[in-house]
């Protein structure tokens, strides 16, 4: 299982069409609501929250900006 904290950048694994959401749309928790439950904060490029949604951590992939040791 992924070990996701706050501020980690993620990337959504599916579409969230009733939250108006596309698979790959990035966004950063801003908060861990349970063990596996987080919120998330989604910005346009201007920095302007459009939504802020809890998703389970399987929903979720981090992204990374580095190269991460193996």
């Amino acid at each position: 299982m992924q070990a996701f904290k706050t501020l980690d950048v993620v990337a959504l694994l599916n579409d969230v069409p009733e939250k108006k959401l596309s698979k790959g749309q990035v966004g950063t928790i801003v908060e861990q609501l349970d063990d596996n439950i987080f919120e998330v904060e989604f910005t346009n490029k201007n920095g302007e929250t459009l939504t802020i949604e809890s998703f389970k951590g399987s929903d979720l992939m981090l992204l990374h900006f580095e190269f991460e040791k193996v």
